[in-house]
């Protein structure tokens, strides 16, 4: 179930703390509680990726797209993941996470997160294509940062380690392999 109290709590938390810069770094605490867990009582995969989307969220606030979105009766999407898991998070541990938008091209924006724990260890980092939508598909990154008032914001060079990734996928078949392919029908 998604944890509808924590977003209304970090959204909260976020309408409170300083407006961020578009490629800032927004950092939250939090807890690993019960409900996050897998049977080896620690963060489960899937609960990370959702705690991700809270922290999205976060930014998403401190960087004045929450309004927009409303304004524009837009949304938010991800369009793609790279995900890695390096250290566990157990039962009660305190983590930061940080969040940050890398770069955007036409059509997507770049963001990378990751958790650390208190020695200092990267947990995990995520590096995600998103996308904001309407009704019509998706809207170019240069009219949301227009609805923001950063209409004359260029976007930092893109990393080779995403252009890499980007290139990658370009060569993943899509759609995937039907069920006639693999011999299940």
């Amino acid at each position: 179930m998604f944890p509808i109290g924590r977003l209304l709590k970090d959204l909260f938390v976020a309408s409170r703390m300083e407006p961020l810069p578009l490629t800032a770094v927004h950092r939250s605490r939090h807890i690993c509680w019960p409900w996050d867990l897998d049977i080896w009582l620690e963060l489960n995969n899937g609960r990370a990726m959702t705690l991700y989307d809270l922290g999205r969220t976060m930014l998403a606030q401190r960087v004045g797209l929450i309004g927009a979105l409303r304004q524009n009766r837009w949304g938010m999407t991800v369009a793609g993941t790279s995900v890695r898991f390096r250290r566990r998070i157990r039962g009660f541990e305190r983590f930061e996470m940080r969040s940050r938008a890398v770069a955007w091209d036409d059509r997507f924006i770049y963001l990378e997160q990751s958790m650390w724990k208190a020695n200092g260890d990267c947990a995990s980092h995520v590096m995600l294509r998103t996308a904001i939508t309407d009704a019509n598909g998706i809207v170019p990154p240069a009219k949301v940062l227009a609805a923001i008032g950063k209409e004359n914001v260029q976007s930092p060079s893109m990393p080779s380690w995403i252009n890499a990734w980007c290139q990658a996928d370009a060569t993943r078949p899509w759609p995937p392999m039907s069920d006639e392919k693999v011999g299940l029908a």
